[in-house]
């Protein structure tokens, strides 16, 4: 065999073979996969939970839901509060728009009051031509005055144990769209808040009239 059978040789000799590392979970480490499998289950178990309470929070009144209502309710409300049920909701025929201002404390120690400010118009303009839009965007100002007004009666006094929970909660989301507005060492002392409603006007082709002018219902000031 001369030297050049003697490289083809040595080249044919088979290179040994390595098994394929496995993908996802299966390519970890045994405590890193029952880390990852009790992960998954507490996060499924959490899902199923979640679902079952906003079940029983929609579902018409039921043995199960009146049983069980102080837990549904603790967990519901209220960042995950519904105004839909099972069968078709009421549509809404009111523009409800929330608007805000606040008293500012300038830093000579002066008191000056802002414009109104439109939370509802920023919302829409931020929804409007985005493809996805933020659910937090499209629902969360609207169902938190859902919320107050529904805890509330006509004078702003609560009328029933959600009334103080209602009231804190619009009061944190207005205090969070209103951060970084204070300019030049301002600070925020107080802030007021109230809804301009307009009714839907009729469609042209129906003779209903409709008083379509804005009505407004401010709430007392909150200091803060």
């Amino acid at each position: 065999m001369d030297s050049n059978e003697g490289k083809l040789a040595e080249r044919a000799v088979p290179l040994p073979v390595t098994a394929p590392r496995a993908a996802g979970i299966a390519g970890l480490s045994t405590p890193y996969r029952v880390l990852a499998a009790v992960a998954l289950g507490a996060i499924a178990v959490a899902a199923c939970a979640h679902l079952a309470l906003v079940f029983l929070h929609v579902a018409p009144s039921n043995t199960v839901s009146k049983r069980h209502a102080a837990t549904v309710d603790s967990w519901i409300y209220p960042e995950f509060e519904q105004n839909w049920k099972l069968f078709a909701p009421n549509p809404l025929q009111q523009n409800i728009a929330v608007q805000v201002r606040a008293q500012l404390r300038t830093a000579g120690g002066e008191l000056t009051t802002s414009d109104w400010r439109d939370l509802s118009a920023e919302d829409g303009a931020a929804i409007r031509h985005d493809l996805l839009p933020s659910h937090t965007r499209q629902n969360e100002l609207r169902r938190a005055w859902d919320f107050f007004t529904g805890s509330h009666d006509d004078d702003n006094k609560p009328n029933g144990e959600r009334g103080a929970l209602s009231e804190a909660y619009l009061r944190r989301i207005a205090l969070d769209r209103l951060a970084g507005w204070q300019r030049g060492g301002e600070r925020i002392v107080r802030i007021q808040l109230r809804s301009a409603t307009t009714a839907v006007a009729a469609p042209k082709w129906s003779a209903e009239r409709t008083d379509t002018q804005t009505y407004y219902r401010e709430l007392p000031w909150w200091t803060l």
